[in-house]
């Protein structure tokens, strides 16, 4: 077994498949800039070595391995960078975009067990993977709106990808899907029971081989079925989801009676209306985007979240420092965000998200 690591990656080449566990749990394994370059040198340094036919990544919890995925990137030390002004707050968002980049265009099978928490760059980690694995534990989701950001990672990207206007309603509300759920809108490929993880990480370890039909009989192995569950509300999503306007969408939801309409606009009515805005816009430019393409508009979105100059609101004033404050340093879960309705945001506020900081030759992400 050849093995090198960082604090919080563990990398090791077991037979044919190259291994990478999160360990990080307390944090729930919250990425950090040195777990995202841990990550990309193990993946760089695999993609060409013929020992390596495969790479596996899970999670770990305080009890050892599996019990979680990946909360996200670290939002405390977003918080400390954007008011420190600490550079490394840039070099986090370029890093970790290119790492989602590189696994959704690995050359190798690459699969990400999914079990537990798999929020945010959990999910940006992982929807790139030829094999995505959930068990009953999993709680996928792409909760940025809560705290002022937006569906990064690819999110544009994959959610809006997803069947119908589930991306939009996913990447508003920042609904969490269970197993059967994530499978039914193709954010996950197959269902394996928690008891049995350590027993299918093992046994991928010990294939002789990591070809396609090794890898299906593999999986069979240890696939269990799940009973689709979102049919009854996928024709309401769409109903609602599929208006012009954040506004008209809340509204047309406040006018309908039936619990789940209320419940989502009251979600809405939550989250930061001028990121709700930016959103839906953010989802439906990267239906037609490549995911390169989504990947640098990103990149320009998540700098004008932290250096919103065109509103004249930088550091702690930013929307997306507000949020985090609210949630995860005073824990008081009041944010003032600004506006404070959604009727209150105007497209002069909107579009200049949307505009690069970077002239193209510039752009941290170009090689992409």
């Amino acid at each position: 077994m050849i093995a090198f690591s960082c604090t919080e990656i563990i990398a090791e080449v077991r037979g044919h498949v190259g291994m990478l566990t999160l360990a990080r749990p307390k944090a729930l394994n919250a990425l950090t800039l040195p777990m995202v370059r841990a990550l990309t040198a193990a993946l760089l340094r695999w993609q060409h070595d013929p020992q390596v036919q495969a790479v596996a990544i899970r999670g770990t919890d305080k009890h050892g391995p599996f019990g979680h995925f990946c909360a996200g990137g670290d939002i405390r030390f977003f918080h400390q960078a954007v008011l420190a002004g600490n550079p490394a707050l840039e070099d986090f968002f370029t890093e970790e975009y290119a790492l989602n980049h590189l696994i959704h265009h690995y050359p190798k099978p690459y699969l990400a067990f999914m079990d537990g928490i798999v929020m945010g760059g959990g999910m940006g980690i992982s929807q790139g993977a030829s094999h995505k694995i959930v068990t009953e534990r999993s709680k996928l989701g792409m909760p940025e709106t809560h705290i002022g950001l937006f569906p990064d990672v690819g999110g544009g990207y994959f959610l809006s990808r997803c069947p119908g206007r589930t991306g939009e309603w996913l990447a508003l509300t920042g609904t969490p899907l269970d197993a059967a759920q994530a499978i039914e809108l193709g954010l996950a490929d197959v269902c394996m029971p928690a008891a049995q993880l350590p027993a299918a990480w093992e046994a991928l370890a010990s294939l002789h081989s990591c070809q396609p039909d090794d890898l299906r009989a593999w999986q069979a192995n240890f696939a269990v079925a799940t009973v689709p569950g979102l049919t009854a509300v996928t024709a309401q999503v769409d109903r609602y989801f599929s208006l012009d306007s954040v506004p008209a969408i809340v509204q047309a939801l406040e006018a309908d009676t039936a619990d789940w309409a209320q419940q989502t606009a009251a979600t809405l009515r939550h989250r930061s209306p001028l990121m709700l805005h930016v959103v839906l816009e953010q989802i439906r430019r990267a239906r037609g985007m490549t995911l390169a393409q989504d990947l640098r508009m990103e990149r320009d979105m998540v700098r004008h979240c932290f250096y919103t100059e065109h509103l004249g609101r930088f550091g702690h004033h930013s929307e997306t420092t507000e949020g985090i404050r609210a949630l995860a340093v005073d824990k008081d879960h009041h944010p003032k965000w600004a506006p404070e309705r959604i009727e209150e945001v105007s497209s002069d506020m909107v579009q200049p998200f949307f505009d690069s900081p970077w002239p193209a030759h510039a752009h941290p992400l170009r090689s992409l």
